[in-house]
């Protein structure tokens, strides 16, 4: 993306726009919010595509309005936004969004900005909206296209979704069952990067939408095999039991199909790095940095890897075994682990309990210059940049990856 993108734009439509970011910081999640309600109400098979969970807790609301923000305050120079751009194209391809949702989206955001601020959208500010959304999609638009256009090329890429059997299932812990996947018309299918994701269409009966989720691809990519290893998620408070992860634990068997995107996603392994490569994990966080280790271990099996993984528990936790094992077979990978809430059984099978602090982190860390890779839930993410942050350790080498619509982590 360059500068280009944006020379269609007259200095007042961007002065107008740029103008208009201090409304949206105040009011951005009441117009997005208004956006989602008109968009479903004129276009319910919509809810076939987004993630009605989020939108009940409201992350997807809030994801559009940071999005719509970061666009207007960088109107003049768009490729300043070009690394949140190919995420959330990431995250398109993976849901297979295609060019005719642009107009749709667009036209009820306007809808929107109309009913949310009243006089404050003047018909200039709308018709400077709608110029500039037409530019930004067409980022959008271009960014994806190449992205399927890539995929399609791949050995066994395929665009849209494709059915794989279900050849495994492996109860992992109290809470994690992983599933392995493979074409179901026995085609080859594309190697991924560690730290990759795939999008899973779940269609359960009594349920008047399909559901998409997307799950990180959670063993090496050159096994043969997909595998995802899936948090059930149970009722807590307010909020239900998630629809499709008690669907995988509770109906999904050996034998059985699931359509499923090719592998998408920017939160990747640099394996030309042979400094040492530090993975932290919190929770079901720890899929993608399975990739990640199981890779290193077998394209370099010279580079130094601390793995830390936190959890509640022995009960919850994920494939301790199999990273004990890891660790006992190769002198290189040093593993530790936190438990939050220890149980008597846990004894001597966890190094700290609490959390992971800067204190802890530091002393069992060789060197902050490293490259440093984290995922886990929202709270665990912002607390282990603060404490990377804190450890001096370089911006280019913090990257993290997290559940759900992308947020402010660095905050």
């Amino acid at each position: 993306m360059t500068t280009q993108a944006t020379t269609g734009l007259e200095k007042d439509t961007r002065d107008i726009v740029k103008a208009t970011v201090p409304i949206l910081q105040e009011r951005g999640d009441e117009i997005t919010s208004r956006f989602y309600q008109l968009m479903f109400e004129n276009h319910p098979e919509l809810k076939n595509i987004f993630n009605q969970t989020n939108q009940r807790k409201g992350d997807q609301s809030k994801a559009l309005a940071n999005t719509v923000y970061a666009a207007a305050a960088h109107i003049d120079q768009l490729e300043d936004i070009l690394p949140q751009v190919k995420q959330i194209a990431h995250k398109h391809k993976s849901l297979n969004i295609k060019p005719e949702h642009y107009p749709i989206v667009g036209k009820h955001l306007l809808l929107a900005m109309k009913d949310v601020l009243g006089d404050a959208a003047s018909d200039d500010v709308i018709n400077a909206w709608e110029k500039a959304y037409g530019v930004i999609a067409d980022v959008f638009i271009e960014t994806e296209r190449q992205m399927y256009q890539e995929t399609k090329n791949k050995v066994g890429g395929w665009v849209d979704f494709r059915d794989f059997k279900v050849v495994d299932k492996i109860v992992e812990s109290d809470v994690i069952t992983s599933f392995y996947l493979e074409p179901a018309d026995g085609n080859p299918f594309p190697i991924y990067q560690p730290g990759q994701y795939i999008t899973v269409k779940a269609e359960i009966e009594g349920e008047p939408y399909t559901h998409l989720r997307q799950y990180s691809l959670s063993c090496a990519p050159d096994e043969g095999v997909y595998r995802i290893s899936v948090k059930r998620e149970d009722a807590h408070g307010e909020l239900p039991a998630g629809i499709v992860s008690n669907y995988l634990h509770s109906q999904i068997e050996k034998g059985s199909i699931l359509p499923i995107s090719a592998p998408s996603g920017d939160f990747t392994l640099n394996q030309q790095d042979t400094r040492p490569l530090i993975l932290i994990s919190g929770g079901v966080g720890l899929t993608p940095m399975m990739s990640m280790l199981e890779a290193t271990i077998k394209q370099q099996p010279e580079r130094e890897i601390y793995y830390i993984h936190a959890a509640q528990n022995g009960n919850v936790h994920a494939m301790k075994e199999v990273v004990r094992n890891l660790a006992s077979e190769h002198e290189q990978i040093h593993a530790y682990t936190v438990y939050d809430n220890p149980s008597p059984a846990d004894e001597n099978f966890y190094d700290k309990d609490g959390y992971i602090d800067y204190e802890w982190l530091t002393s069992i860390l060789p060197t902050n210059n490293a490259d440093f890779y984290f995922c886990g839930p929202k709270g665990f993410m912002q607390a282990m940049y603060r404490t990377l942050k804190q450890y001096h350790v370089a911006e280019k080498d913090i990257h993290f990856e997290f559940f759900g619509p992308a947020q402010a982590i660095t905050a």
